[in-house]
């Protein structure tokens, strides 16, 4: 017989749901979804994967890593910037980036070694 992965009761523990939805309500959720949308395409997260192996490349060197054009790479870049995923600083005519902040950096690498663990444990 195959078991069903859903609840048969209404609720189970009212203090725990009034907890949680407290604390979620002093958290800005639609925020965090829209920063995992933005890393969610593949080629914005090579990118941030890249600056995670590296502190800081030029857009040049990002669109060969990623294997994209130059325009390609500079909208996922714009797209990143506008989200303070990542910031730049400007030598002559070089566009340098790098991750806003370590906390991206950390989502990034945990995120990876999630995956890793998940493909071990199958």
């Amino acid at each position: 017989m195959q078991q069903k992965d859903v609840c048969d009761v209404h609720l189970h523990d009212q203090v725990k749901v009034n907890r949680i939805q407290k604390e979620m309500s002093h958290v800005d959720i639609s925020s965090i979804s829209k920063l995992f949308k933005v890393i969610g395409d593949e080629n914005r997260a090579k990118i941030a994967y890249a600056l995670c192996e590296d502190e800081e490349l030029c857009v040049c060197d990002l669109a060969h890593i990623i294997g994209a054009s130059m325009a390609t790479t500079s909208h996922h870049l714009r797209t990143l910037y506008k989200h303070a995923i990542v910031k730049y600083r400007k030598e002559g005519k070089l566009a340098f980036y790098s991750l806003d902040d370590h906390h991206i950096k950390q989502l990034i690498l945990i995120a990876s070694e999630h995956q890793q663990e998940v493909r071990s444990d199958g």
